[in-house]
């Protein structure tokens, strides 16, 4: 098996699949007040179009998926997606990003399917700020889909909780508190200036040395942990805490390095780095592994060491505008 590397030998065996850029939510980080324009459902990734996507992965060495959106557990198929995935020779790990709307209705039936994992997206414990954040979402829903999946024992939930000056920055204490008697893994991560303005991204951003600063104020004990898993955070242990936190800061610190992870937006297109504008159209390819790896290896070829826009080697990158489409049309 030839494994898929990238110019600085960086083995890429993690795959982000968006299976719909569709969501039942307008969160403010993540698309503009008015919504977006959603891909009609021919132009949106088949159940088919998805699973031989994945065999063909599979064979180049990726062992991870997970399942992004918009909202994912939209489609009315996703179980059946995510029981075919698990079902391919070679893959290890499934998981899945959403935001918990409808997490208690499918819970069951994605942990019968195989699903290994799962992030939820959770800004706030706050419902009238919820709310507003998600500009309609009713917070008792994703509580109640939590609290669901935490019966059925998946190997690990997350909860992503992006941090933003002003809206969320006061609850940081309580997220670490919840930790104490849930076995969840807390994330912080850092505002990134996609689908945003760059003066509003400045005005609103939160370095997360804030959960550290946190810590110390309140006498919080605190260790480095390794958890098995995907994600690029950095994560730690409160002394005499269930759970854990970890932090994702692709911001402040060296988020990059070790980036393992390749995109495909619903559209069929893949994006071998979250930030920049480049992608390559891989839907028709699908069907012929040859020509469906050359694109891949193509597009890695192209994949910068880092996103950063002041980047040393800036010149290196094909395209060096920034991404046009908002998170929610990338998958996270």
């Amino acid at each position: 098996m030839e494994k898929l590397y990238d110019q600085y030998d960086r083995v890429h065996d993690y795959v982000r699949l968006s299976i719909t850029d569709r969501c039942n939510l307008r969160c403010v980080y993540c698309m503009p007040k008015e919504g977006l324009p959603f891909f009609p459902s021919d132009k949106v990734l088949s159940q088919d179009e998805i699973v031989k996507m994945i065999e063909n992965f599979s064979e180049m060495g990726v062992s991870k998926v997970r399942i992004t959106g918009g909202e994912p557990l939209l489609r009315t198929d996703v179980v059946d997606i995510i029981r075919r995935i698990k079902a391919v020779n070679g893959i290890e790990d499934v998981s899945i990003t959403t935001n918990g709307l409808y997490l208690a209705k499918k819970a069951k039936a994605l942990k019968e399917a195989g699903l290994d994992r799962l992030n939820i997206s959770l800004d706030t414990f706050q419902a009238k700020r919820y709310k507003e954040i998600t500009r309609g979402g009713n917070i008792e829903q994703v509580l109640d889909g939590i609290n669901t999946a935490a019966e059925l024992h998946f190997k690990k939930i997350k909860l992503n909780v992006v941090l933003i000056k002003g809206q969320n920055d006061d609850e940081i204490l309580d997220f670490l508190n919840y930790t104490k008697y849930h076995d969840v893994n807390v994330r912080f991560i850092e505002f990134m200036p996609i689908g945003n303005s760059e003066k509003m991204w400045k005005k609103e951003y939160v370095g997360l040395q804030s959960v550290f600063d946190t810590c110390r104020q309140n006498g919080y004990e605190y260790s480095p942990i390794e958890l098995k898993g995907n994600g690029p955070s950095d994560n730690y242990q409160i002394e005499g805490f269930k759970g854990s936190f970890g932090l994702i800061h692709p911001i402040s610190s060296k988020f990059c390095e070790n980036c393992n992870r390749l995109r495909i937006t619903a559209d069929g297109y893949v994006k071998a780095c979250l930030y920049w504008n480049e992608e390559i159209d891989i839907r028709k390819s699908i069907p012929d592994k040859k020509e469906f790896r050359r694109l891949i290896q193509k597009s890695l070829d192209r994949k910068p060491l880092n996103h950063e826009m002041a980047m040393d080697e800036a010149d290196r990158v094909i395209d060096k505008a920034p991404t046009w489409r908002h998170m929610s049309q990338i998958g996270g």
